[in-house]
């Protein structure tokens, strides 16, 4: 048995260490499980912002495993010890905004200490901002989310959003700033309260086929945007919506030629009215809104 693994040819993949076929099995694993790579985030408020810039930076990056630890409300040394204790048994980059000189340098220091890469995200950001303002940073923790005139606006645009949702209470409609329209199922409501909680005074109302759009829409003087989704998509969100139900009928609502009939009479009022489209098939909530705001800005321009 001896000669006969002495004797055997090693793999164009061995290592040397073992011949081919009598490799250790957690080896083998190894060789197939990419490397998972800690991300973590320490902030002084919410996290939000952290999380969001993180997020938006490691989207441009593909089939690779990252975990985010996520640290927030970090504000006494216990805390920040705490956090960074924890990224110590995770060795990672180590992203940060902390308003506090103090902690901050306390982070940077230990961040040394330990061996880790560590991003201050707002640094420059705030830098560039305080040499254009002429002002000095106030180094004030979470002034983005204190309850100021702002955040009450918003407040008061969501409950405007949720009043005047799917079609309620139309005779309000009028004083909206925009108003989503189209079959259901078109992501009217959810891109409504994202509207809503970047300050647009939003309402929606569905078109039900076999039915004349309410007057209140019609004459409307806000911007009217119409929403709409491929047909094959649409019968697959609507059965998806079904099921979650419970209900397993097939009726017109899923009914892929009704389906068709339905965006196609859907897509020529919006085009008999002069309302700007946006084909929402593939398209995530943030995207939709995004364009809904675009569209909103060039309103306000041209007046």
């Amino acid at each position: 048995m001896r000669a006969a693994a002495q004797g055997a040819k090693k793999s164009p993949h061995s290592c040397g260490l073992f011949p081919a076929g009598l490799w250790p099995l957690g080896t083998v694993r190894a060789l197939f499980v990419e490397k998972k790579f800690h991300l973590h985030l320490v902030s002084d408020s919410t996290g939000e912002t952290l999380n969001a810039m993180v997020g938006a930076a490691l989207a441009q990056f593909e089939n690779v495993e990252v975990q985010i630890h996520s640290y927030a409300l970090v504000r006494s040394e216990h805390q920040l010890s705490r956090a960074l204790d924890q990224a110590a048994t995770a060795p990672g980059l180590v992203f940060f905004t902390l308003a506090s000189k103090t902690l901050n340098q306390r982070l940077v220091q230990r961040c040394v200490d330990l061996k880790l890469d560590c991003i201050d995200v707002l640094e420059r950001p705030l830098n560039v901002l305080g040499k254009f303002l002429g002002k000095v940073e106030s180094h004030k923790v979470g002034r983005q989310h204190q309850v100021d005139q702002r955040y009450l606006d918003r407040i008061e645009t969501l409950n405007f959003a949720i009043a005047h949702d799917d079609g309620q209470a139309l005779d309000g409609i009028a004083n909206a700033e925009v108003i989503l329209t189209g079959a259901s199922r078109t992501s009217k409501t959810p891109t409504c309260v994202y509207l809503a909680i970047r300050g647009v005074r939003a309402a929606n109302v569905p078109l039900v086929p076999g039915m004349q759009a309410p007057p209140a829409l019609l004459a409307a003087q806000a911007l009217v945007v119409g929403l709409w989704v491929s047909p094959d998509r649409l019968v697959q969100v609507r059965r998806n919506r079904l099921s979650t139900m419970g209900e397993t009928r097939n009726t017109d609502y899923v009914d892929l030629d009704q389906v068709r009939a339905e965006v196609a009479a859907t897509k020529a009022l919006f085009e008999n009215q002069g309302w700007p489209t946006i084909d929402v098939t593939r398209r995530s909530i943030e995207e939709t809104a995004a364009t809904v705001m675009n569209l909103l800005s060039e309103r306000k321009a041209e007046a």
